[in-house]
C-alpha cells in the first residue's frame, strides 16, 4: 500500500567494465532507473569521461569536472596489420641535396658536388681497355715466336719473332730502315695529298651538280673497276722508272674511295637542313660552308681512311719494280738475298705504318666532328 510519500533511497554503485552498458549522452550522471511493469529498477550506469576542453576556453555550465590526475593505460595493443604505402622510393639524402641546389640555382655549399673518379681508377681503366685492344695482336706475336720454336712450321721461312725483332734493330742501327721508310713516305703522303685536293672538290662537284654527274657517271664507272696495280705497266712505260710514276700510281689508286664516298655523301645530306639554308637566302658557298660539308665529313673521312691504307699498299708493290729505295724495295731485296728476317722486319714496318697514320686520320676526324654527338 502506499501511504503517498515515497522515499528515494540512493541505488548501489555499479563496477564498469566489459559488459557494463553506459549511458549515451556525454556528461550525464548516475540517475536511479523507473520500475518497470513487472520487474525490478534497472541498475544505474556511470557517465563516460568529459573530453578537457582546450585551454583558454571556459568549460560549459553544469559540465562535470574532469579528473586529469588517472594515469593513461598505455598497455593496449598496437595494430601493425594495417599495410603500409612503400610505393614512393625513398630519396637519398645526397641526391636530394644535389637535386634542391640545381632548383634554387645555388652553388657551392649548398649543392653537393658529384663524384669524380680517382686518378688510380681512370688509370686502370685506360689500362684494361688497352689490354683488351691489344690482346689479339699479342696473342699473334705469342703464336709466331712459338710456331717456329715448336716445329710447327719451318723456321727457315717463317723465324720466331725475336729474330725478326734483332733484324729490325739492326736495320735501324746502321740507318738503312730510315733511309727506306723515308722514300716511302714520302712518295706516299704526295700522292695522298694530291688525291685529297683532286677528289674532294671534283666529289662535291659531282654530288651537288646533276648534270656533271651524269656526264662524268660513265666514266667513273669504268676507271673505278681498273684495279691500280693492273695499270701499273701503263704508267712505267709512259712516266718511266722514276718518282713520277710511283707518285701517278698512288694518286690513281687514293683518288677513287676518297671520290666515291665525298660523292655519297653530298647526296645523302639531309634535305630538311638544305631546304631550311635555302629558305634563309644562304648563297652556295655558304651553303656548303654550314651545311652540306659538316654533315659529309664523316663520310668522306671513311673514303680518306679508305685511300691512306691503299696509299701505302700500292706504292710497295711500285716499289718493287724499277726503285732503288723504299720499303718495297727492301722486302723485295731482302727476298733474292734470302734474307728472311730482314723481309719480316720491312713488313712489320709497313704494318706500323698504316695503324699510326690510321690512328692520325682518326684523330683528325674527332677534330673536325666535334659537333656530333657521341653514341
Amino acid at each position: 500500500m502506499s501511504t503517498g510519500t515515497e522515499t528515494h533511497l540512493p541505488a548501489p554503485a555499479t563496477p564498469s567494465g566489459p559488459g557494463t552498458d553506459t549511458a549515451d549522452a556525454p556528461g550525464a550522471s548516475l540517475t536511479e532507473g523507473r520500475p518497470g511493469p513487472g520487474g525490478p529498477a534497472p541498475a544505474a550506469v556511470p557517465a563516460p569521461a568529459a573530453v578537457p576542453a582546450p585551454a583558454g576556453v571556459p568549460a560549459a555550465p553544469g559540465a562535470a569536472p574532469v579528473d586529469t590526475s588517472a594515469p593513461v593505460d598505455t598497455s593496449a595493443p598496437v595494430d601493425t596489420s594495417a599495410p603500409v604505402d612503400t610505393s614512393a622510393p625513398p630519396v637519398p639524402e645526397a641526391a636530394a641535396a644535389r637535386r634542391d641546389g640545381r632548383r634554387d640555382g645555388r652553388a657551392g655549399k649548398d649543392a653537393v658536388p658529384a663524384r669524380t673518379p680517382s686518378a688510380a681508377a681512370t688509370a686502370l681503366r685506360w689500362l684494361r681497355a688497352a689490354v683488351l685492344r691489344s690482346a689479339a695482336v699479342l696473342g699473334l706475336l705469342a703464336l709466331w715466336e712459338t710456331a717456329p720454336r715448336l716445329g710447327l712450321v719451318d723456321a727457315t721461312f717463317l723465324p720466331p719473332f725475336s729474330e725478326v725483332a734483332v733484324a729490325w734493330g739492326e736495320l735501324l742501327g746502321d740507318g738503312r730502315l730510315g733511309e727506306h721508310v723515308g722514300a716511302s713516305l714520302t712518295r706516299s703522303f704526295g700522292g695522298f695529298a694530291i688525291a685529297v685536293v683532286v677528289a674532294v672538290p671534283l666529289g662535291l662537284l659531282i654530288g651537288w651538280y646533276r648534270p656533271v654527274a651524269a656526264f662524268l657517271g660513265p666514266l667513273l664507272e669504268l676507271f673505278r673497276n681498273t684495279a691500280a696495280l693492273a695499270l701499273l705497266p701503263v704508267f712505267v712505260l709512259l712516266l718511266g722508272i722514276g718518282e713520277t710514276s710511283k707518285v701517278s700510281i698512288v694518286v690513281y689508286a687514293c683518288v677513287w674511295p676518297i671520290l666515291l664516298n665525298t660523292i655519297s655523301a653530298v647526296g645523302n645530306a639531309d634535305p630538311t637542313l638544305v631546304r631550311l639554308a635555302r629558305s634563309m637566302d644562304l648563297s652556295t658557298p655558304r651553303l656548303f660552308q654550314k651545311v652540306i660539308l659538316p654533315s659529309s665529313v664523316p663520310t668522306i673521312f671513311t673514303g680518306i681512311r679508305l685511300a691512306g691504307a691503299v696509299s701505302i699498299l700500292v706504292l710497295v708493290a711500285a716499289e718493287m719494280i724499277g726503285a732503288k729505295a723504299g720499303l718495297g724495295y727492301l722486302i723485295n731485296a731482302s727476298q733474292f738475298n734470302f734474307a728472311i728476317p730482314q723481309m719480316y722486319a720491312g713488313i712489320v714496318t709497313i704494318s706500323a705504318i698504316g695503324v699510326a697514320f690510321n690512328q692520325l686520320l682518326v684523330g683528325v676526324e674527332r677534330r673536325l666532328s666535334l659537333w656530333r654527338v657521341p653514341a
